[in-house]
């Protein structure tokens, strides 16, 4: 009752501020919900403090999808898209910076001197020039009009804008990227200079791992001292068993046998393809010629006994149970030598857009030459090297050298096949005419034309429920006591693990693209042991989350398999440096039961050890040691060190280094891609867009 009273007491007040929110609602819907939320609801991300609102995204995504043809999935899109907004606006801020900006005018004159612009006749004057005049007039209208024409002018325009700042920004990086001689110089001294050293080794490995004890703690404070190591972004463990739903051997034989029913009348059928279409035919008729070594090699011999209105089969042929009806029965070579000469026209396939002559025109060309031919058959390679579009063959004198049945267009491929050698004549294909002379033919072989009704081989509806139920107790099994290990154990069923999904992924391994189950991983409404079924395309699955990572710092769990190692090492590392103390390689070498190796010829652009393998940081220790001084310890990646340089050798001095400085120098120059790493990981970007696609 007090709460109601208060209600009362206020309710003028009330009264005003709904109304205040509706009237911000009728000028401005959107701005309803900014009234009594003040949160960041209508942000999908901020770069160095610049908002980027959900529309402004949602706009960048549909040109997006436009622009490629939803060739692409939503979530490659969005990651794409978000990059390119990140890029934009971390480029643009670095501009703005140095007060450095890319004008209108600047745009104008770049959109003004594309040849595209340039060379259209609509905006040209009566003597064929460039009217900027007549562009700008065109623009302002199209403008004017909100046509669609307007919004790609538009977003070509903003495209240029963003190329500019790009290549502006890079220009003016590269610009102080240069290199000294003496940089030049030193490259050359490093990269040529050569050492022979002594060394005494003693390899981690010496030291078993079950002496190595490592607490939690130590891996966290590793953890916390790297943190830019072990920045993680929120992730979700989940296992899933999947029950898959495939034709069992009773549905085979049910399709098996449906097939022998529909033999008989198949064979008496007198079209094929009405018969296909009346009794549901998962196949279509295929009118080319069958090779014995095209069909399915398990029946193939009986295909190939059989005689022509024979039926054969049921068969099974890659997915569907099959019955094959033989239709014609000829003898055909394998490969055939041809000749061509092709005469194209105006509208064919892969034909040159200056091509004017017409169907007709090329028709009567090919027929004219055809008689030419007819009359001095010596005449075709000339013919073919003056008037055929095909240059290839054209400098062969036609010549198309053997091929096979599967290689040519289906009308050239027919001729060449039923035609016999020595035979002409004008066959047309979608590449034009073609004068055709067959020079050769071999291996003439028992060809058939086959009429096959197929059945694809599905699970009936029985197994599909079977299926399902089974999925259905699991389930069911899972929610009882929340087990999903036990359930799945009890009913000898094998989990997968999937490690490390992240909000934006769309492909669960072994499943897919499967968004909704990373969606549901994320929602706020699921937890670490929470589970679910999915029905998928052929399938069901029962998921169930093992595990949830919170964005920011990898916990000891998922680290300690990246940091074990590092701390076993320098843990040992410890251990065996009190061993290599001493003022002579010998010495050092006998108190440990080894030998002092020799390495020669070693370089900073190959630290390698001979004996040993690839030791930077001891070769960069060797680069600066004095001669014949003994180091020790010396920490490397492989085990501990005690050395000694026993020659250095120069490299010869050059009379000038500028063909160094210059490589540097391009090389920094090249490294645009890396400037701009640079820049994005010291920017402040806040990327929300989990929560737009999380359920």
């Amino acid at each position: 009752m007090a709460v109601l009273s208060k209600i009362r007491e206020r309710s003028m007040f009330l009264i005003i501020i709904i109304g205040l929110a509706l009237f911000a609602f009728v000028l401005d819907p959107s701005t309803l919900g900014d009234f009594f939320n003040s949160s960041k609801v209508n942000e999908i991300g901020e770069i160095d403090g610049e908002a980027i609102s959900r529309q402004e995204f949602a706009n960048e995504l549909e040109a997006y999808k436009q622009q490629t043809g939803g060739r692409v999935s939503e979530m490659q899109a969005a990651k794409t898209v978000w990059d390119n907004i990140v890029r934009k606006k971390i480029y643009k801020s670095q501009l703005d910076q140095a007060g450095i900006r890319i004008g209108e005018s600047d745009i104008w004159n770049e959109l003004v001197n594309a040849s595209f612009v340039q060379n259209n006749p609509e905006y040209q004057n009566e003597a064929g020039l460039f009217d900027e005049t007549k562009f700008k007039q065109f623009l302002a209208t199209e403008k004017e009009n909100g046509t669609q024409l307007w919004s790609q002018w538009s977003s070509y325009m903003n495209q240029i804008r963003d190329n500019a700042e790009t290549s502006t920004f890079n220009n003016l990086v590269s610009a102080g990227l240069g290199a000294s001689l003496k940089e030049g110089e030193t490259a050359y001294m490093i990269e040529n200079t050569k050492l022979n050293a002594q060394f005494v080794f003693i390899p981690y490995s010496s030291i078993a791992d079950s002496l190595i004890k490592m607490k939690t703690s130590e891996v966290q404070a590793y953890i916390d001292n790297h943190e830019s190591d072990f920045k993680v972004e929120a992730s979700r463990d989940i296992s899933y068993v999947q029950f898959d739903i495939k034709a069992t051997l009773e549905d085979e034989e049910i399709i098996k046998n449906e097939l022998i029913g529909l033999s008989e009348d198949f064979k008496n059928a007198t079209d094929d393809n009405l018969f296909l279409l009346e009794n549901d035919s998962d196949t279509n008729l295929n009118p080319n010629y069958q090779f014995k070594n095209f069909v399915n090699q398990v029946v193939a011999d009986k295909i190939f006994a059989g005689n022509k209105g024979d039926v054969v089969g049921p068969y099974k042929d890659k997915g569907f149970f099959k019955i094959s009806k033989i239709t014609e029965v000829v003898q055909m070579p394998d490969s055939v030598r041809a000749s061509h000469i092709l005469i194209p026209f105006a509208g064919a396939q892969r034909v040159a857009p200056e091509e004017t002559r017409t169907k007709e025109a090329a028709k009567k060309l090919a027929d004219s030459l055809l008689s030419v031919i007819e009359k001095r058959k010596s005449k075709f390679g000339e013919l073919a090297k003056e008037f055929s579009s095909d240059k290839g063959s054209g400098a062969k004198e036609g010549d198309l050298d053997w091929f096979n049945y599967q290689r040519m267009t289906p009308a050239f491929r027919d001729y060449s096949f039923t035609a016999k050698k020595g035979d002409m004549s004008v066959v047309e294909s979608p590449f034009g005419f073609h004068i055709i002379k067959i020079d050769d033919q071999k291996n003439m072989q028992k060809v058939l034309k086959l009429s096959t009704f197929g059945r694809k081989i599905i699970p009936s509806e029985n197994t599909e429920n079977t299926v399902f139920r089974q999925a259905e107790e699991f389930a069911l099994a899972v929610s009882k006591e929340n087990k999903f290990f036990d359930a799945a154990k009890e009913k000898n069923y094998k989990p997968k693990p999937v490690v490390g999904l992240k909000a934006l992924d769309e492909n669960v391994p072994g499943l897919g693209n499967q968004r909704a189950i990373v969606s549901w991983a994320f929602s706020a409404d699921t937890d670490v042991n929470s589970f679910k079924r999915f029905d998928l395309e052929g399938s069901h699955v029962v998921a169930f989350v093992t595990g949830s990572e919170k964005k920011g710092l990898m916990s000891v769990t998922k680290a300690i398999g990246r940091v074990r190692p590092i701390l076993k090492d320098e843990k040992k590392a410890a251990m065996l440096i009190d061993k290599l103390k001493g003022t002579d390689l010998e010495e050092i070498a006998k108190a440990n039961n080894t030998n002092v190796r020799t390495s020669n010829n070693i370089t900073l652009k190959s630290p390698a050890l001979s004996g040993v393998g690839v030791e930077p940081k001891i070769v960069g220790a060797m680069y600066n040691a004095a001669l014949n001084k003994v180091y020790t310890p010396v920490i490397g990646n492989r085990g501990v060190y005690a050395f000694k340089v026993t020659n250095r050798e120069l490299p010869v001095p050059l009379p000038n280094y500028d063909a160094n400085r210059k490589r540097i120098a391009e090389a920094r120059k090249g490294q645009t891609f890396k400037m701009y790493e640079a820049i994005k990981k010291s920017a402040d970007i806040e990327d929300n867009r989990a929560v737009m696609y999380s359920n």
